[in-house]
């Protein structure tokens, strides 16, 4: 089992940052690929970045060059620093990792204000 946590979520106006953290823990060797999803009020959760092995990354055309995943392997933590935001960044921003399976975290709720 892997067992993830997201933090760092809030409320920003319109061309603010905020910095999203997930934690990992658990059986977490193994973990091959991670991401963010968000999902806005009404809608279907969509990708936004995903990490893959050796860190290859990739983007959802709306964030690309706004939006940097990484991650920290010797602090089991994936990040997504997202800057310029806009309010249609707003929802709940979900952390993914893939081993045999998929896995959650909880979610974290970004609110981006004009």
């Amino acid at each position: 089992q892997v067992q993830l946590v997201e933090s760092g979520g809030g409320s920003v106006q319109a061309g603010g940052s905020l910095r999203l953290s997930c934690t990992a823990s658990g059986s977490i060797s193994g973990i091959d690929v991670m991401s963010w999803y968000r999902q806005a009020p009404g809608s279907q959760r969509e990708l936004v970045a995903i990490i893959g092995s050796g860190d290859y990354t990739d983007y959802a055309g709306s964030v690309k060059g706004r939006f940097t995943i990484s991650r920290d392997v010797t602090k089991n933590t994936l990040y997504l620093q997202m800057n310029s935001l806009k309010p249609e960044d707003t929802g709940v921003y979900y952390c993914n990792a893939i081993k045999m399976r998929s896995f959650w975290g909880q979610g974290t709720q970004v609110t981006v204000s004009s």
